[in-house]
């Protein structure tokens, strides 16, 4: 689990497994909360296999060769428009998940609760339980090293599914417990009420997500990377004598896109293209290291129009 597509498939393989087990066990033990576990857990491994989609695209992109030629002619500025379009698609869609399952525990509970068999959702609880927070771990340890944003949203997935996981082994084992004694009558709520606070809690979760995700397909510009930018730029003013410059920064996914336009006295002396070349690479030098991820223009111009 070394790069982000090891991590994605490793994540959709232990998804799918959780998925199928938790539906199955649902359904057996006549637990609704178990069965939203498993459609929960389908809906972040469909959404999974999207986003290792979009992330193999973004690494194909980046290098030169055969493999990217037929998408080359539709998609010449590269793919990282798709990364938040994925994120912000994923976190509404875990948040829809949260909003059904909330209105289907308030039905039931007013509905006068459901019959479960508590055996069978602890043990199925307790696996559950401990396969999410193995793939929490490991995920969130290699994306140390990783940092990627669909990594990133992948580990707070994993996250939720072990706290609503382990929210439910604690409600079935109070279940399990007031079975057979005078507090029985509680038992049939103990499923929709569990399922109900569980999805109050993770409602809100991926918001943070959604909001940066909808930023960036916005083409919002993010203010830390603008001052970055025009502390350079304004440095390449003073100190080769140019009369201003305009600067434009959007954050797409993990691409940082920057165009920076200066605008060059009308009586300057000829230059050779070797010299404005090498003026681009101090720059660029200035900017921060080059990587794939990067869309950096820099022209100059005698006319501001061309600028603007």
């Amino acid at each position: 689990m070394q790069t982000e597509q090891a991590v994605l498939r490793m994540s959709v393989a232990m998804t799918v497994l959780v998925a199928a087990v938790g539906i199955v066990f649902g359904l057996l033990s006549g637990s609704f909360a178990i069965v939203f576990d498993g459609i929960y857990a389908l809906t972040d491994a469909t959404m999974t296999l999207v986003a290792l989609l979009v992330s193999r695209l973004i690494a194909a992109a980046a290098v030169s060769g055969p493999a990217t030629g037929k998408l080359a002619d539709r998609f010449t500025v590269g793919f990282w428009h798709l990364e938040p379009m994925v994120l912000a698609l994923n976190g509404l869609m875990l948040m829809t998940a949260a909003i059904y399952g909330l209105i289907n525990a308030v039905g039931s509970v007013m509905t006068g609760g459901r019959e479960l068999a508590f055996g069978q959702a602890i043990i199925y609880a307790v696996a559950t339980l401990a396969i999410t927070l193995v793939m929490a771990f490991f995920a969130q340890r290699a994306n140390r090293t990783i940092r990627s944003d669909l990594v990133a949203l992948d580990v707070k997935a994993w996250i939720m599914s072990a706290a609503l996981t382990a929210a439910f082994l604690l409600a079935f084992i109070i279940g399990a417990l007031v079975e057979g004694s005078d507090r029985a009558w509680i038992a049939p709520y103990i499923d929709p009420v569990a399922l109900g606070l569980v999805s109050l809690v993770i409602l809100p979760m991926p918001f943070s997500t959604v909001r940066q995700a909808l930023a960036d397909i916005l083409l919002v510009t993010p203010l830390d990377l603008k001052r970055h930018v025009d502390e350079v730029a304004s440095a390449v003013v003073q100190r080769h004598g140019f009369l201003s410059y305009r600067a434009y920064v959007a954050k797409v996914g993990r691409g940082r896109q920057i165009e920076l336009y200066f605008i060059v006295p009308k009586d300057w002396p000829a230059k050779r293209l070797e010299e404005w070349d090498a003026l681009r690479d101090e720059i660029g030098d200035a900017l921060g290291e080059a990587s794939p991820d990067r869309w950096l223009t820099i022209a100059f111009t005698t006319d501001p129009e061309w600028a603007e």
